[in-house]
């Protein structure tokens, strides 16, 4: 049986070859109403756009069929805001990555890619899977099924002498290169600075030349919410650490909202460090989602229900997390309420940098009633949603008060409460609250220590078990070295907050021992682990080498989130203890993009948005496919040490300790390294040249 289960499906993955199929179906596709789909889109177009637009979707098609898809395009653009092709959704064969030796390829790279796709319309890690949306509210893959079609034809005729060049979702075609060239350049949302607006974006996405990729959506490196699993444990013990000077959380509890995409790593994590974890999220499709897969354990649809289990939580020191089906707005409002301080941290994880199209859900509304204001009555609903965000800050401040400790989690929370008017500024100017990249995880990045993540292609959880082992035994390697390194040179740390790279390796060491009994795969058999470039080279070296001699049975696809080292310009996370003044210049992401591809990389990508918006971010990734070869120990090799370093080398320029060291020792192990180190003024000599020129 299982052998018939995967000759259909293999002849079902025939058609990929094939484009987009213009025979069939006869109908236009309905909404399914099984799935969660997108909210409605409000672009405002003219009717000289509207126009447009569907002279835009037109163009994949030949002109015997423009007649009857020009209405049912029409038809969608008015109904749901943009144009999604349902039509052509394939139904032929599950969505979801499949062994690459299934793949109908010419080159085992672009199999690879076309397994990574699937993998982030899996009906089990995408959002929104219908309209081609990953996480994030609207980080989409691509813009419509036209282009999934020719995309997959393109991939199954490539050669490793060809490049597909990926605009904002279109393929533009595939282009003669060479075998060193990647496979694949993706850019999303790459528009004149002036013209980077929300609204912009809105007119240009329904008109179908640009696209949201967020970060891991649209470089097709999505990995389920495990991708942010490990990340999200790091900066629950670094708070704890920092804010309650302890590593114990038992007993602990940490409150925040969202289980739809990244953010239902949340739930997980508390339980990892230990912790009481509260989420609360108003799909309830959504969290049944989490529920059914193990990455919540709890849920209770009242607020008298999830302050009772808090409180038996506290009182049992008992790791769990909790669900709350409902508005986040509500649970804080009710905690402040309370006699006593139940919840020592606290954060949120709402989709804020789409506050208006179904990243933040107002209290005043049900989920429902939102997801019909949000395009009926656009004005209205975005001032309930402003609203909303002062009533949740003022919550927060009552509590911060009495105790608790808050960070914003470079979801643009407070930014979009400033600007709603909420009582989110201290007098100063500055935002109350710190970014967890700033408080938490920025001397992390700054040591070079990131989200590296891997895919084995052969589908084969033994494969992943393998490659855990082989990751866990570099890394209790590199602890003993950096251990001798700090006693040789006198630098450990004096404090339990202090982080220093044998702490991170020894976290590090634990986090992958214990990931299989955390039963983090969703998708693919991936896996997520912080490290240094170091740690990096080193791991996927000796992942090509099993490759090599048949330990693992099938090519490894290393990448990484965006969320990285090196990967991210965003003043409001990734850069926000970047304090030369150049957190608003992306010149690192935008370098980083052409280096990975300049050093090996199978595919890059370079984005407008992600994490905190559209305009107020550049990002970018890579993936790279070990297939066994000498090339593919070279290129990992020599890809990864620029990766990482670039952003280290930035970092300390910018006058960061921790990146300092980092990027001085990389120069001493690699003397073709010379990185331009920054001389610090002392703030007296600055003091007197300000007051004598202030003179003049």
């Amino acid at each position: 049986m299982q052998q018939q289960d995967e000759k259909s499906v293999r002849e079902a993955l025939q058609t990929l070859t094939q484009g987009i199929p213009f025979y069939a179906p006869a109908a236009p596709a309905q909404r399914d109403s099984t799935v969660p789909h997108a909210p409605v889109r409000t672009p405002n177009l003219s009717a000289k756009e509207t126009r447009l637009a569907i002279a835009n979707s037109l163009r994949y098609f030949p002109e015997q069929y423009h007649e009857t898809l020009a209405s049912e395009f029409a038809t969608e653009l008015a109904q749901y805001g943009h144009i999604y092709m349902y039509r052509f959704r394939p139904t032929h064969h599950v969505m979801k990555a499949y062994p690459i030796s299934w793949y109908p390829a010419k080159c085992q790279q672009a199999a690879a890619i076309m397994l990574m796709i699937q993998n982030n319309l899996d009906n089990a890690i995408a959002l929104f899977p219908h309209e081609l949306i990953t996480y994030g509210g609207n980080g989409a893959v691509l813009q419509n099924w036209a282009q999934y079609h020719l995309v997959m034809q393109y991939l199954s005729q490539m050669t490793d002498e060809q490049t597909l060049v990926m605009y904002s979702g279109h393929p533009l075609g595939l282009f003669p290169s060479h075998k060193e060239a990647p496979r694949v350049t993706i850019t999303n949302g790459m528009v004149i600075p002036n013209y980077s607006s929300k609204e912009d974006y809105e007119r240009m996405h329904a008109l179908g030349v640009t696209m949201y990729g967020q970060m891991t959506a649209g470089s097709y490196c999505y990995i389920g919410p495990q991708g942010i699993v490990h990340g999200t444990t790091i900066t629950l013990l670094g708070a704890s650490r920092k804010y309650l000077n302890s590593s114990d959380l038992a007993g602990t509890v940490f409150v925040t909202s969202g289980l739809g995409g990244m953010s239902g790593a949340q739930a997980k994590a508390a339980v990892i460090c230990g912790a009481i974890g509260v989420v609360a999220e108003v799909s309830e499709k959504e969290l049944d989602k989490r529920h059914a897969q193990g990455w919540v354990l709890e849920k209770v649809t009242s607020l008298d229900d999830c302050v009772d289990r808090i409180r038996s939580a506290k009182k049992d020191k008992k790791a769990v997390s909790i669900a709350y089906a409902g508005n986040i707005v509500d649970l804080w409002e009710r905690l402040a309420e309370e006699s006593d301080l139940l919840v020592e941290l606290g954060s949120d994880q709402t989709s804020c940098h789409n506050p208006f199209n179904g990243g933040y859900y107002p209290v005043q509304l049900s989920f429902a009633e939102a997801n019909e204001m949000m395009h009926s009555d656009p004005a209205q609903f975005k001032k309930l949603v402003q609203e909303s965000l002062c009533r949740q800050v003022a919550a927060i401040n009552k509590l911060t008060a009495r105790g608790m400790r808050f960070w914003d989690y470079g979801n643009s929370f407070m930014l979009e409460a400033s600007r709603a008017g909420a009582d989110i500024m201290n007098k100063d100017g500055e935002f109350k609250y710190p970014s967890y990249v700033e408080d938490i995880m920025g001397d992390i990045f700054s040591m070079g220590f990131g989200p590296f993540r891997w895919v084995c292609t052969s589908g084969d959880p033994k494969d992943l078990a393998k490659t855990d082992e082989i990751a866990a035994n570099i890394c209790a390697t590199l602890k003993k070295e950096a251990e001798a390194h700090d006693a040789e040179h006198n630098t450990k740390p004096t404090s339990l907050a202090e982080v220093c790279p044998a702490g991170q390796y020894s976290d590090n060491e634990l986090w992958i021992r214990n990931a299989h009994q955390h039963r983090l795969v969703v998708g693919s058999q991936a896996r997520i682990l912080y490290s240094d470039s170091t740690g990096r080279a080193q791991i996927a070296v000796a992942f090509n080498r099993a490759v090599q001699s048949g330990e693992l049975t099938a090519p490894v696809v290393i990448s990484r989130d965006h969320h990285d080292v090196s990967g991210t310009d965003s003043p409001w996370r990734e850069t926000a203890n970047v304090r030369d003044g150049s957190k608003f210049c992306a010149d690192m992401a935008v370098q980083n993009f052409v280096g990975d591809a300049m050093r090996g990389a199978t595919w890059v990508s370079l984005h407008n948005g992600g994490g905190c918006g559209w305009g107020e971010v550049i990002n970018g990734g890579f993936g790279m496919v070990l297939d066994g070869s000498e090339e593919a120990t070279r290129r990992a090799s020599n890809m990864l040490f620029w990766d990482v370093n670039n952003g280290v080398s930035r970092r300390a320029w910018s006058g960061n300790s921790h990146a300092d060291r980092t990027i001085r020792r990389a120069m001493e192990d690699n003397p073709m390294l010379r990185v331009t180190v920054p001389h610090t003024a002392d703030s007296s000599v600055l003091d007197k040249a300000v007051q004598a020129a202030s003179k003049k």
